[in-house]
């Protein structure tokens, strides 16, 4: 795709999401970035995307000097041997799925004298297929992890099962909101509910979502 096609299409997503979700918060738009060039990415970022994410360790190393500046997040499952490459150069950690990698992100954050921003990855479909803390167990491990040195808990992420059945992914938006909702009470650090892709983030918008995460809908099918 042409990069003028890409900031045309930036620019009419974020007028779309400029009223705001249903709870009245900004909405940030995340450039789900992985296999695009450098070229498409910056086309991107002077659209006015709000932050551009790697799902892959090894490309972002490779790319992130060549971007224009922008914020940075990592969206993708991480190796804790990968943890290295991203720590200090990420704004938000998207998808801190399991206590191992959350311990590696806080170690190597107090060895370099920071605090890392992670959202708590929800496995809230129960998919065998995807990462993440089990629905039931978030409350407790979200307050365990709080109290890691090195690690602030910015919020959660989910993705939605890949269903026709609206009716259940609402449930599954909502069952996030309100643990979301609960979070905030807890720590006032907490801001974002990153839930929604190319095919489900209008969805995800209305049910309060806050952050999406587009690839497709910004940079075209993805080439394989």
């Amino acid at each position: 795709m042409k990069t003028e096609e890409i900031k045309e299409r930036v620019r009419a997503i974020q007028t779309e999401l400029s009223k705001g979700n249903v709870f009245g918060e900004r909405i940030l738009l995340v450039a789900a970035t992985k296999m695009q060039t450098v070229e498409a990415i910056n086309a991107a970022i002077e659209g006015g995307v709000d932050a551009v994410a790697e799902n892959k360790a090894q490309e972002f190393r490779d790319k992130n000097a060549l971007l224009s500046p922008c914020t940075r997040h990592f969206i993708g499952h991480l190796q804790t041997n990968k943890v290295k490459y991203l720590v200090g150069n990420v704004e938000l950690f998207h998808s801190c799925d399991r206590d191992e990698l959350a311990n590696e992100i806080a170690r190597l954050s107090l060895k370099k004298g920071i605090t890392s921003n992670v959202l708590l990855q929800i496995n809230i479909g129960c998919e065998e297929t995807k990462g993440g803390y089990d629905y039931d167990e978030a409350k407790e491990i979200f307050l365990r992890l709080m109290q890691t040195d090195g690690l602030c808990i910015k919020g959660f992420m989910a993705m939605l099962p890949n269903s026709e059945d609206t009716q259940l992914l609402r449930s599954l938006t909502r069952k996030m909101r309100s643990l979301f909702e609960w979070a905030k009470t807890q720590s006032k650090s907490v801001e974002y509910l990153s839930m929604g892709m190319s095919g489900d983030y209008k969805l995800c918008v209305e049910e309060g979502s806050n952050m999406i995460r587009l690839g497709s809908t910004i940079f075209g099918a993805r080439n394989y």
